[in-house]
């Protein structure tokens, strides 16, 4: 009896060996497809990495039009933004293909004083060439002008001061005489006498052939119609067209 229990303990022993080798064994196979799959990864992830790097090289290219202004340039009113005079421009471009691109950054009864507030925000576009449509509002309102073209002036500053190529147009604006015509005939100065100081290209009057026409304007009498903006695209076209050649 003695005999056969070491016999069983002696078949044990042996059985846990054998064992343990197959559980080595099969630790290492594991171990070196693990490495196998992270070299695979690695290499994936090095080939991921590169593709991601390419392409902010090919969009950098990218030109960028900002139109940073108030209603007329959000296209208050109308159905499609894309109607109002800045998505007009982009039509334009792309038949041209000129390679701009426009972003409207229009804000419905935005002043001059609000564009200053956001324009830090604003130039994250990167602009290559900036359109300032401000000033209408403070003239409706009756701001005073020291204020509207100090915030104008502030504005122009910033964008040259961020982006020294940047070309910035200024978009000339008019008023009805409600305010008197002293008040009337220096909100339409400032506009050249700010192109003239800081040197800038300078739409004369955004609303031209537009601003005063009923059959041209929504109910309001200020908000052009969708046939109105084809006309501003044409006021600020002849402006811009010689600058994107």
């Amino acid at each position: 009896m003695l005999k056969n229990n070491q016999l069983l303990i002696h078949i044990n022993n042996i059985s846990q060996k054998v064992f343990l080798k197959f559980c080595c064994v099969f630790l290492l196979i594991f171990m070196f497809s693990c490495k196998q799959d992270t070299t695979k990864n690695a290499t994936n992830t090095e080939k991921t990495t590169t593709e991601i790097e390419i392409n902010p090289t090919e969009t950098s290219s990218v030109k960028t039009i900002v139109f940073f202004g108030d209603s007329l340039t959000a296209g208050y009113g109308l159905e499609d933004v894309n109607d109002a005079f800045p998505g007009i421009i982009q039509q334009k471009i792309d038949s041209l293909e000129l390679g701009y691109t426009i972003v409207n950054s229009g804000v419905s009864g935005e002043t001059t004083s609000g564009g200053k507030n956001r324009i830090d925000w604003v130039l994250n576009q990167k602009p290559t060439i900036f359109i300032l449509e401000l000033g209408a509002n403070d003239g409706l309102r009756g701001v005073p002008l020291k204020q509207s073209k100090e915030n104008l002036q502030a504005i122009i500053d910033a964008v040259k001061k961020k982006y020294p190529d940047t070309i910035i147009v200024l978009a000339g604006m008019q008023i009805p005489p409600n305010m008197g015509q002293e008040y009337t005939s220096e909100f339409k100065n400032m506009f050249p006498d700010l192109a003239k100081k800081n040197d800038l290209p300078l739409i004369p009057f955004l609303l031209e052939n537009v601003g005063g026409i009923s059959d041209l304007n929504q109910r309001d009498g200020i908000h052009p119609t969708k046939e109105g903006h084809q006309i501003l695209a044409k006021n600020v076209w002849a402006v811009l067209k010689p600058i994107l050649k």
